[in-house]
C-alpha cells in the first residue's frame, strides 16, 4: 500500500478538513486519510492526481500540492 502526502493552504475550519476527508475517502482505491489544516497523508492505491482532482473537485478558497 502506498503513501501519498499532500499540503494545503487556506484550509481555516473543521468543516473544511470534514469535507476534504470525505471526498478522499469516497475514492477507489483511498484505504485511509488523515486530513489536518495543513495537509493529508492518504493510504492506498491512487494516484496524487486523482487526490488534487478530489480536493479541487469541492471548489474551496485553498491551495493544493
Amino acid at each position: 500500500m502506498a503513501q501519498q502526502s499532500l499540503s494545503f493552504r487556506g484550509v481555516e475550519n473543521a468543516d473544511q478538513v470534514n469535507r476534504i476527508t470525505t471526498v478522499l475517502m469516497m475514492l477507489d482505491g483511498v484505504e485511509s486519510a488523515e486530513v489536518g489544516r495543513h495537509g493529508a497523508d492518504v493510504q492506498g492505491r491512487v494516484s496524487r492526481e486523482a487526490l488534487i482532482k478530489a480536493v479541487q473537485s469541492l471548489k474551496l478558497p485553498i491551495e493544493v500540492q
